[in-house]
């Protein structure tokens, strides 16, 4: 029988030679170390043990081993990752030095329904161990990963924050111009039409022409709800007037809103996944008072 790549062994030793039994549900690897040339037994842990883990405490239990390695039936190696639980599901061949075991692990249906209970029970366990011991590093892991993208979102975020401010501020400035001229007009209708009344003519011939004044403005208020689908309520119209100053206006300057608004979704988004990896429940700290009206 030849091991990988195609070196020959110079001994096959019996199966015998390397046995396998469970106690309390955990199988227990017995060999005879080739320098020590005594009986060495090993307790490995099937869910968590990996056979280059059992390999390594092989060799530092005797250090003349120059080579461990663990092969299939077929003659193909075994990897290091591979779980000790999988390896123990089929027989296999344990090469220490030139010198290669044959191993037949004990079928787990023959077991006894006791032991079969408590590997399951043991299973179950080290998987709960497994969770809550790595739990924690992949909440840093994670929060390592927010906040980096927070910071990247942030650096896109700010050219466009200050872009945007400077688009605010000249729209804001506009509309407020806007009002105030509307105001001036106003007053300047007003004023004509008390010195045509009193100065000018009379109010039986200004009458007439504040009627249809009055009516032009109502036609004027209809025809802007028939064009905008809204009453014409001064702050709502202050904020169309306002929108419609930025948009131009960011036109203008190459302003992408719509990209903005999608990396102010994101950042949103990433500051909530953040919010909720820090909550004292999921890390496990001591529960702090949270003052929901501030959140």
């Amino acid at each position: 029988w030849r091991g990988h790549g195609g070196a020959p062994y110079s001994t096959l030793v019996p199966s015998d030679e390397v046995t396998i039994n469970y106690r309390h549900g955990l199988p227990m690897i017995t060999l005879t170390l080739p320098t020590r040339s005594e009986r060495c037994r090993f307790t490995v842990k099937p869910m968590v043990t990996t056979v280059g883990a059992f390999l390594q405490d092989v060799q530092r239990e005797d250090r003349g081993i120059e080579r461990a390695e663990v092969f299939a039936t077929d003659g193909s190696k075994v990897s290091d990752a591979t779980l000790m639980e999988v390896l123990l599901m089929n027989d296999f061949k344990l090469v220490i030095n030139n010198t290669a075991y044959g191993v037949s692990p004990p079928v787990k249906d023959k077991l006894s329904s006791e032991h079969a209970t408590e590997v399951d029970d043991i299973k179950s366990l080290v998987h709960r161990l497994f969770v809550a011991l790595h739990l924690e590093d992949h909440q840093i892991r994670k929060e390592r990963e927010l906040l980096q993208k927070l910071d990247h979102l942030k650096e896109e975020l700010l050219p466009l924050e200050q872009m945007k401010a400077r688009i605010m501020d000249s729209a804001d400035a506009k509309t407020s111009r806007l009002l105030w001229v509307g105001l001036a007009l106003m007053s300047t209708q007003g004023g004509a039409l008390a010195w045509l009344t009193w100065w000018v003519y009379s109010w039986d011939i200004m009458e007439p022409v504040t009627y249809f004044i009055t009516y032009g403005s109502a036609m004027a208020f209809y025809a802007y709800f028939v064009l905008t689908k809204q009453d014409y309520i001064y702050p709502d119209a202050k904020d169309r007037q306002f929108l419609h100053y930025f948009y131009r206006k960011s036109k203008k300057q190459h302003f992408n809103v719509e990209r903005y608004n999608k990396l102010k979704e994101d950042l949103a988004e990433a500051e909530e996944s953040l919010r909720r990896l820090r909550q004292p429940l999921h890390l496990r700290l001591p529960i702090q008072e949270i003052n929901d009206d501030k959140d």
